[in-house]
């Protein structure tokens, strides 16, 4: 590649312009197109010691061309996010905790822009804003999930999150109920969910997985419930059941012999009929939602002042659950 002055370089030319500074130019790898540096130089030495520095980058495959990073954060968060392999309810999860808490400070702006200080300011910002530390945790690992992407894309060279300690929080001890306790919350619930607080108490079982629940899936004979599913509600209100996240999710879980007169009586009188019936059902006979044993739990105050604790779901029991 000849210069100016006749001179030949190994690597892209150097050039005088009418201006007095100079310009650096090379062939990107990547693209075969002629690439400039960002800016003149006000020297010829200067100007050659980027070109030898860019050199060194594309030997050592560390390079990233210059405009590789222009790329906005909002858009390349929808596409990241269109071509992961999610659960539904774990997309939209995800998909709000962009909108609501990344895009506000970053969608905007490119990838680039992005550093460790204005993670750190953010992230900051968002706790004094009042919003849980739970979400800004996970508001934190998405992104950085969405830059490692990134880094691999080669559109930027180093993750900016990297704040010791923002991926996690400390998970304050959860009260744990005695057995009478446990009866307790299932005296003041309605007849029809009763079983539900004992069968969550004894078996550690998820919501989603409870509401899931068939007939065929209770044996009284070996006091055992098998769970082959969990059921998700999504934002608009769609229940949906599905398979476990992995094999180890198909289990049986034993609950106490104790249990199986409850769960007799309740077969009996507000199971969904047939083997196929849901074990647990609305107050009209529907799919079981959240919504129904919460609302059924806070109509009912009375009986609730008398308990010394609140109930929250899952139903901590004398396991621990």
């Amino acid at each position: 590649m000849a210069n100016r002055k006749g001179q030949r370089r190994r690597f892209g030319t150097v050039r005088q312009l009418a201006s007095g500074r100079w310009q650096a130019r090379y062939r990107d790898p990547l693209s075969g197109e002629m690439k400039s540096a960002p800016h003149t130089f006000d020297t010829k030495t200067d100007a050659d010691i980027w070109l030898t520095t860019i050199e060194a980058e594309i030997i050592r495959a560390t390079y990233q061309a210059p405009d590789a990073g222009k790329v906005a954060l909002g858009p390349y968060a929808d596409d990241w996010l269109k071509h992961r392999k999610l659960e539904d309810r774990t997309r939209e999860r995800s998909k709000s905790v962009i909108r609501l808490h990344i895009n506000p400070t970053f969608g905007a702006g490119t990838l680039t822009a992005i550093t460790t200080p204005r993670v750190r300011a953010w992230r900051t910002a968002l706790l004094e804003d009042g919003v849980g530390e739970p979400t800004v945790v996970k508001a934190y690992q998405l992104l950085r999930a969405i830059l490692n992407t990134a880094v691999d894309d080669e559109l930027i060279r180093r993750n900016p999150c990297r704040i010791k300690g923002a991926d996690r929080y400390d998970v304050p001890e959860r009260p744990v109920l005695t057995v009478a306790e446990v009866y307790a919350v299932a005296d003041a619930i309605q007849p029809h969910h009763r079983a539900l607080v004992l069968l969550a108490a004894f078996t550690t079982l998820r919501f989603g997985e409870l509401a899931s629940l068939r007939r065929r899936d209770l044996d009284l004979t070996r006091s055992v419930v098998l769970v082959r599913r969990a059921q998700s509600e999504l934002q608009n209100g769609t229940l949906a059941d599905k398979a476990p996240k992995s094999a180890a999710g198909v289990r049986s879980v034993a609950f106490p012999d104790e249990l199986v007169p409850e769960l007799a009586h309740h077969l009996a009188h507000f199971a969904g009929a047939g083997q196929d019936g849901h074990l647990f059902q609305g107050p009209r006979g529907g799919l079981l939602r959240r919504s129904n044993f919460r609302d059924d739990w806070t109509r009912r105050p009375r009986r609730r002042r008398r308990l010394r604790w609140c109930l929250r779901w899952r139903v901590p029991g004398p396991s621990g659950t």
